[in-house]
């Protein structure tokens, strides 16, 4: 065991530690001309290992909490925004291009390739005059990911007195829409790349 607090010693020059003559000058001399050296500890010696740790994961902690906010990216975060030049479409080509594939026999009411939204205007199937159906499609995100995407079906049926009244959709036909649209935009991934 060594005598400086279990650490390994070092050997380096020792100064003197009071002001006075000499205070701040070259290593102390002694009187015959030559260099004082002194053995002494390691800075981290095991006592500190503790405060060091602490002190590690304080900063690790900080770090971290840095890397969720929106300011400058430490460690990767700030959330998953994509830098996009200005003025350009802020959703995804192919589930855009699939949205207006996949709903091409409706009539559209709006298209904002910008904000990501389709909405589609009542559309009624002759085989079923007294029904009709809206879409409205919502890109979120500018990825190809099935989580980017958002379709809402309206339901409307005609009454007695020749009025349309609302009707609750079915849910499948959210879901079936919403995979004929993703679908289409893999289909179309697929041909951009191959071709």
């Amino acid at each position: 065991m060594w005598p400086f607090g279990h650490a390994i010693p070092v050997w380096r020059r020792w100064r003197r530690c009071y002001r006075g003559r000499g205070a701040g000058a070259a290593p102390w001399r002694s009187r015959r001309g030559e260099i004082n050296w002194r053995r002494m500890p390691m800075p981290f010696v095991r006592g500190d290992l503790k405060r060091g740790l602490i002190a590690g994961a304080a900063a690790l902690a900080a770090l971290s909490l840095a890397a969720c906010s929106s300011g400058p990216r430490f460690l990767g975060g700030g959330g998953d925004k994509i830098e996009r030049p200005e003025g350009s479409i802020s959703v995804n080509g192919y589930l855009w291009r699939a949205t207006l594939d996949t709903l091409s026999f409706m009539p559209l009411a709006s298209a904002d390739p910008y904000g990501g939204v389709v909405i589609t205007d009542w559309y009624i199937n002759p085989e079923k005059p007294d029904e009709r159906f809206k879409c409205t499609v919502y890109i979120l995100d500018a990825r190809l990911r099935a989580d980017g995407l958002n379709v809402a079906v309206f339901k409307q049926t005609r009454d007695a007195a020749g009025n349309w009244v609302d009707a609750p959709a079915a849910v499948q036909t959210e879901a079936d829409i919403e995979n004929a649209i993703l679908t289409r935009a893999r289909q179309l991934r697929l041909s951009n790349i191959r071709g």
